[in-house]
């Protein structure tokens, strides 16, 4: 696989500095050091591949370590923490990663519905985002994707196949059950997902277990199960995340008080809000949103 891989460093080597859209319909890359609070954010689903250095993602007690011997996917929005470093030998962060879209996969299975076996019914809950070794066949369809950021006019006619490819790989892998759960209604996850879509729109307001679980269409005791099963997250934490997220952007990009940032996201205690901000990102909200504010000017 090195010869692909190094194809697929060469093609991705034209990254910035951040999330780089690629022309590709979901696909985008990424090179260098990325400012570490815009690592901690929301992430959509994906499948994440490195190329060139390591990373880890923090899901709420969880930590998950891969470099270009594995791949990612994530398959629920999550608020989650990532950390990147260069390769050993010096050169700088590569990744690209391919945004998921449930009715593709849904497509997908429908075409290959008497290809691939029927999965046994079980109630275990399966997680929402993992690590799994990359194989050869995954890596040949990246470098065909990637390509055709030098033929455009291709992408239409191209990029589905090859998005289909990549999809079909990873449902022959570790993490063809998680693809299946996000692409099958009323899986356990596509309810918790559900769940998550209420709790990200409505961040700020009391949001009691019950109510969601209901929305799931769960008991308490069910929801609870798989939520923090897909997520690593309790429903609570989960929302606390999203609202120091938001909190943030609040402090340094709209310039707003700590006081006006902790009631717009739903606290009542301005002191509640500084304290669990500050075990969340390591220091006081102020100091903080200076530390992000002075960087940028730096930048």
């Amino acid at each position: 696989m090195d010869t692909q891989l190094n194809e697929l460093r060469t093609l991705a080597a034209r990254a910035q500095n951040r999330l780089t859209e690629t022309g590709i319909p979901r696909v985008a890359m990424v090179q260098g050091a990325i400012p570490e609070h815009e690592l901690a954010a929301v992430y959509q689903p994906m499948v994440n591949l490195i190329l060139q250095g390591s990373k880890s993602m923090t899901v709420g007690e969880r930590v998950l370590h891969y470099c270009p011997a594995n791949y990612f996917v994530m398959s629920v929005d999550l608020p989650a923490i990532g950390t990147i470093w260069p390769a050993a030998t010096g050169e700088p962060y590569l990744a690209v990663a391919l945004t998921l879209d449930p009715a593709i996969i849904a497509g997908l299975l429908a075409d290959l519905a008497e290809n691939l076996p029927e999965p046994a019914r079980t109630e275990r809950a399966v997680a929402g985002f993992s690590v799994a070794a990359v194989t050869e066949e995954l890596m040949d369809a990246w470098v065909r994707m990637l390509r055709l950021m030098d033929k455009p006019l291709d992408i239409a006619a191209l990029a589905p196949a090859y998005e289909r490819e990549i999809l079909y790989r990873v449902l022959q892998g570790p993490h063809g059950a998680m693809l299946r759960e996000i692409a099958t209604p009323d899986t356990a996850m596509a309810r918790v997902s559900r769940a998550i879509t209420v709790i990200r729109r409505d961040f700020d307001q009391p949001l009691p277990v019950e109510t969601l679980a209901e929305q799931a269409m769960m008991s308490v005791s069910a929801f609870h199960r798989h939520f923090k099963a897909v997520t690593a997250m309790s429903p609570l934490q989960y929302q606390k995340r999203i609202r120091l997220l938001r909190a943030r952007t609040l402090l340094t990009a709209a310039g707003k008080s700590v006081t006006a940032a902790a009631f717009d996201v739903g606290y009542e205690s301005a002191t509640q809000f500084s304290r669990e901000y500050a075990r969340e990102f390591g220091l006081p909200p102020a100091r903080d949103a200076a530390r992000i504010v002075a960087g940028f000017r730096i930048a």
